[in-house]
């Protein structure tokens, strides 16, 4: 089930309380009109009228139990009927010469704000043409209503009709900027608390991993001892042999991994981002990556012309791409494809894999939390780092899925030279 963002449910319900006002404000004025002021009013074509405005009303708040999201096209199609209520209600009760023409700046400023700039000028002109037409077909006020015909009033009519063009364009205009300013603030507030989280999670992430590697030092040690007597006793069983070669070798990389991982803690101040070619740091990844899976199938295809540009590149590249690799191989060790190209400004990385593709899940929160669908085997930490490393140096990391897999698309911003 779709919950709705609470911004998208306030916009909503705002407007069912607004409409709510609006119909209550109709009713009052032509029972004024009608008893006080003893003016003769269509009222069966204008109760239909504020009928038809509280029946849609009634369907906003069924609508808002449903607990759907609500698109902007949503809200616009909501006000787009308001418009036409309420140009209908003018239409009965003298067109343009109605004072409250004027209603029509509250479904135009609800636009300017609440909707993007295409659906607030859409909305401008819309008023716009219903007023127009007001001016010219509606049906006149009956008896007990001061007619005036004059010039100075119709120049009146004129000017309020002018009036209305003029503070449209200013609406949507002035409050249209400062609505999508505020939108854009919000939006960079958001992404500002998620890099806090997501740092203070791999602050933490980094405290765990210095104690980590600490403790695996004795257990790996041992390991290695014990995997050199058994070549030892059993030199004379080649598969055995061969089996706890490849063992060792394994056991003797995760040392250098942890050997290098307190090496770096110390070194990556002070060597901090260095450029580097974007081939260079594609295939020290690649052959990092090997020594990992030996099991596994790559092939690696470029696809840039002229120079091969460079990259600001931190220690920690490599080490990312390795991640993003691994997260494919996962998914098929057998077929994996790394197409990597260059345009003016940025540089371009296509990880494929022909696996079962991602779930909507996984494309949502892969890289920006912890999660892996490959639990017990994974904990769901190398496409967030990944993603925080590209993060870091100006990059980004997207998931998608194609017609027979997975992918992963990295975008680094190419460093022009001097």
């Amino acid at each position: 089930m779709n919950v709705p963002s609470p911004a998208s449910e306030t916009r909503l319900t705002r407007l069912f309380w607004l409409r709510n006002v609006s119909i209550a404000g109709q009713a009052t004025a032509v029972v004024v009109a009608h008893i006080a002021f003893g003016i003769e009013l269509p009222l069966l074509p204008l109760a239909a009228t504020i009928g038809m405005l509280a029946l849609m009303n009634l369907t906003t708040w069924w609508r808002l139990r449903r607990m759907r999201a609500v698109s902007d096209p949503e809200i616009f199609g909501q006000l787009c009927a308001d418009v036409l209520l309420l140009t209908l209600a003018l239409y009965l009760t003298g067109g343009a010469t109605n004072p409250f023409v004027s209603l029509y700046l509250l479904p135009l400023t609800i636009a300017a704000i609440a909707l993007p700039a295409r659906h607030a000028w859409a909305m401008a002109s819309l008023t716009a043409a219903a007023y127009s037409l007001l001016l010219f077909w509606y049906q006149p006020l009956g008896h007990g209503y001061v007619h005036h015909h004059s010039d100075a009033f119709e120049l009146h009519v004129l000017g309020m009709w002018f009036n209305f063009l003029l503070s449209a364009v200013l609406i949507v205009y002035f409050i249209g900027r400062m609505a999508a300013s505020v939108r854009a603030r919000e939006r960079e507030l958001t992404e500002a608390r998620e890099r806090v989280l997501r740092d203070e999670q791999l602050v933490m992430l980094g405290t765990f991993a210095a104690g980590a590697a600490h403790e695996l030092g004795t257990p790996l040690s041992t390991m290695a001892v014990v995997v050199r007597e058994l070549e030892r006793e059993h030199a004379s069983d080649g598969a055995l042999t061969a089996g706890l070669a490849t063992l060792r070798s394994q056991v003797e990389h995760c040392k250098h991994i942890l050997t290098r991982l307190v090496e770096r803690t110390g070194q990556a101040r002070s060597e901090g981002v260095r450029l580097r070619a974007l081939d260079a740091v594609i295939d020290e990844a690649v052959e990092r990556w090997k020594l990992l899976r030996p099991e596994a199938r790559l092939r690696v295809r470029m696809e840039g012309q002229g120079p091969v540009p460079q990259i600001a590149a931190e220690e920690t590249l490599t080490q990312a791409l390795v991640n993003v690799l691994n997260n494919a191989a996962d998914a098929s060790p057998e077929d994996v494809e790394l197409v990597f190209g260059w345009a003016q400004s940025e540089a371009r990385l296509e990880i494929w894999d022909r696996g079962c593709g991602l779930s909507d899940e996984a494309l949502g929160r892969a890289g920006r939390e912890p999660y892996t669908e490959k639990a017990p085997r994974g904990l769901g930490l190398g496409l967030l780092l990944a993603n925080a490393t590209f993060q870091r140096i100006g990059g980004t990391l997207s998931l998608d899925n194609h017609g027979q897999g997975g992918c992963a698309r990295v975008t680094l911003p190419i460093v022009q030279p001097a």
